[in-house]
């Protein structure tokens, strides 16, 4: 799990190279941006509850099978699982957009997700659908200009969201 800056400081050394111009540019860049990152991890973190109740709410009311009797989220035990996972794939992308790189999520979440879910009979086009809507709701949360660094974040909506699609493309 590396952060940005040792990735890129980790890459030049193996190439035997110094850090170049563009790189030192591009880590400039993110550390101008870092108010906008902790903004917009502060924001998802503080409403981390309501993002993936909500998410869940609405993916059980487009899908109710999975909530009735025999249903992979039949039970209170099942409906917790489902909360938690998605909790802790929310935390882990909030992780990458601190860190600028999604290592940190690719090792310690997504890795073997897939195939854990597909021996326990979860349905994986299930738990897609339901980081897109925490997706969603948590870009949503973090675009919304109140008491947020003034500045352009659409790049940083746009990473934010990449972070989301790759852990839906790692479950389905």
């Amino acid at each position: 799990m590396l952060d940005a800056f040792t990735k890129v400081v980790s890459q030049a050394d193996n190439q035997g190279q110094l850090v170049g111009n563009a790189q030192i540019d591009a880590l400039m860049a993110m550390v101008k941006d870092g108010a906008k990152r902790t903004d917009v991890v502060n924001r998802i973190t503080s409403n981390s509850t309501a993002i993936v109740t909500n998410a869940a709410r609405e993916l059980f009311a487009e899908q109710p099978q999975l909530i009735a009797p025999g249903g992979n989220a039949y039970t209170n035990r099942r409906v917790s699982a489902c909360l938690r996972d998605m909790d802790i794939i929310l935390r882990y992308v909030t992780y990458a957009v601190f860190l600028g790189d999604s290592s940190a999520m690719d090792d310690r979440c997504l890795n073997g997700l897939r195939e854990t879910y597909l021996a326990l009979g979860v349905p994986t086009s299930s738990m897609a659908n339901s980081i897109q809507k925490m997706k969603e709701a948590a870009i949503a949360i973090a675009n919304d200009r109140n008491n947020i660094q003034p500045g352009d974040c659409s790049a940083l909506m746009a990473e934010l969201a990449s972070y989301f699609d790759r852990a839906a493309a790692a479950v389905s």
